[in-house]
This record gives C-alpha cells, sequence and structure tokens, in this order.
C-alpha cells in the first residue's frame, strides 16, 4: 500500500473528525464531567423494598436537591449524585445521613447507603488545572526526549513536532468521542479519564517512534530512492507489528470490560478509544507530518488556503 501517496486522503478524514470533535467541544456541555471536575457528592443507595425512581426523585427535592441526579442500578439499588453534601457538625448527623432517614421513613423502604463520594468545589478546579498541567509537562517533556533520541538525524526538532501533533490529534479525537458519547450515553469524565489519557500520550508516542526510529534506520542505509519511498518502506515495516500489538491489548482490554468490574470501566473505554486512534495517528498523521515538512510540502499545503488567510500572511511577513 502507497501509504505516503494517500496521505492526503488520510489528512481529509484527520481534519473532519478533529473538526466535528472541536465542535462538539466548544457547545454547551461540551464534557460530561463528573465530580472530580465539578464537586459533588455521590452515592450507592439500596432500599429493602419497592422504591420508584420517580417516588426517589419527589423526595429528594422535597429535602432540596432537585439537581440530583439519579439512576437505577438493580433491582432496590440507585446511584445518587447531588451537590456537595454537609459533614456532621458535632452532634448533628451529616446531611446524607439525613437523607438516608428521611427516605427510609417517607418511602417506607429501609435505606442503606453502600458507597460515598464526595468532592468540594475548590478542589475540582485545582483538579483541573492539575490535569491541564500534568499534559502539557507531558507534551514538553516528550518533545525535548525525541529531539535528543534523533539528534543524529537531520532536523531532529521536526520528529518531536511531528510526535506531538499526531499526540495532539489523539487527545483532541478521545475528548471528542468521550464528548459525544457523554451526550448520548451519559458517559462522564473523571478522574480515571486522566489516567487514561495520560495512558493514551505514552502509548501513542511509543508507537510513533518505533517507525520514527526505522525511518532513521532505513535513511541511515539510504533504502529507497526518496524520503517518500524510505517512509513508505519503513511503515511497511513496522505496521504488522504496530497492529499485531494494538490488537493484542484491545482483545484485553474488552475482556476486562467485559468481565471487569465497572470501577474502572470508564478507564478501559479511553484506552480502548486512544489505541485505536494512536495506530492510526502513528502510521498516518506523525509519519506523514515529517514527510510534508521535510519536503516543503507543508508550505505548499498552507499555500492553497483561502485568500484572506493568504494575505493576512503575507502582511504578517511585510
Amino acid at each position: 500500500m502507497d501509504f505516503v501517496g494517500k496521505r492526503n486522503w488520510f489528512f481529509a478524514i484527520s481534519f473532519v473528525v478533529m473538526v466535528v470533535s472541536a465542535v462538539s467541544l466548544l457547545l454547551p456541555n461540551g464534557l460530561n464531567a463528573g465530580l472530580e471536575f465539578t464537586g459533588g457528592s455521590s452515592m450507592t443507595m439500596e432500599f429493602q423494598g419497592e422504591v420508584s425512581q420517580e417516588d426517589l426523585r419527589t423526595q429528594l427535592a422535597d429535602l432540596g436537591h432537585p439537581e440530583a441526579v439519579i439512576q437505577r442500578l438493580g433491582d432496590g439499588s440507585y446511584f445518587i449524585r447531588t451537590r456537595t453534601l454537609e459533614e456532621s457538625q458535632g452532634d448533628e448527623p451529616s446531611e446524607r445521613e439525613v437523607i438516608a432517614s428521611t427516605l427510609s421513613t417517607n418511602l417506607g423502604a429501609v435505606a442503606q447507603i453502600t458507597e460515598f463520594f464526595s468532592v468540594s468545589p475548590s478542589i475540582a478546579t485545582e483538579t483541573v488545572n492539575n490535569a491541564i498541567l500534568i499534559v502539557f509537562i507531558a507534551s514538553i517533556a516528550i518533545l525535548i526526549y525525541i529531539t535528543w533520541a534523533f539528534r543524529r538525524v537531520p532536523s531532529p526538532f521536526r520528529y518531536g513536532v511531528s510526535a506531538i501533533v499526531a499526540l495532539i490529534h489523539d487527545v483532541i479525537v478521545v475528548l471528542g468521542v468521550f464528548s459525544v458519547a457523554g451526550r448520548v450515553f451519559d458517559l462522564e469524565v473523571n478522574a480515571m479519564f486522566i489516567s487514561g489519557v495520560l495512558t493514551i500520550i505514552g502509548y501513542s508516542v511509543h508507537d510513533t517512534i518505533v517507525v520514527f526510529d526505522r525511518i532513521r534506520e532505513n535513511l541511515s542505509r539510504s533504502v529507497g530512492r526518496g524520503l517518500a519511498t524510505t517512509i513508505n518502506i519503513s511503515i511497511q515495516d513496522t505496521i504488522s507489528r504496530s497492529l499485531n500489538t494494538s490488537l493484542t491489548l484491545m482483545f484485553a482490554i474488552l475482556a476486562l470490560l467485559l468481565f471487569g468490574g465497572p470501577t474502572i470501566q470508564d478507564f478501559l473505554i479511553v484506552l480502548l478509544i486512544g489505541i485505536t486512534v494512536g495506530t492510526y495517528s502513528s502510521i498516518w498523521i506523525a509519519s506523514q507530518v515529517l514527510m510534508v515538512w521535510e519536503t516543503g510540502d507543508l508550505g505548499r499545503m498552507t499555500g492553497r488556503l483561502p485568500i484572506p488567510f493568504r494575505s493576512r500572511r503575507r502582511s504578517a511577513a511585510a
């Protein structure tokens, strides 16, 4: 397969997917943020008796929680998310204890809180800032490392930037998929999501370096008559390894999704999406960006921008 010759098709596909992802993210409620990013309390409550979701919602509204999100987990079991509940002060019971006792009395079924989790709004804001900072630091560290690792080839900085472009592509696509899934399937972005994104960053860069390393070897051995041929041969040399590694890992993740617990489900979904996108980007994005940059096609591609963009660029140059 002529991977390099078909690069414009893959650039177009990635561009469309990234635009859709960006639009979904920029719309109101772009991401269905979990408690770690918004603050609030969540609990799993079990009732010893039949309780309808509407009756539970009505009772919570009467208790001052009309914003409560209620999801049925099974017979007599509900997941409830509210604003941050107050803890006990002195001899007074905590707010969650008041809710449990009131629901037991009014609904005629004993309510028991089996799991409880709470995050204050200030901690949620700090979590968001730390997550952005971690991703930024990881990207800078990767850029420096790849530039150093490929210091013996011409323009090693371009290898690092190309890997970062593929990494940004992967993160945006994963965020976009979660944005759409949050609107359709109520999928939340939580702390496990951040762990998954960081894992994806590592996997994507690892897969990209495998391809870049083969390009470096083939360039030193003068394999191929030009850079395009060398990159195409390098991708053909590594594609079976990349696909086999990705498929093996995806099968393991699917097994965990089917038989594992719900606690790590969000993490596994991020990995499944990220590995798919990361494998794609290492072959059809990172190496192709390097190709168009090294050959000067990047400048010609930007030269085909609409006239207003080109006029601005010329004015800035002047």
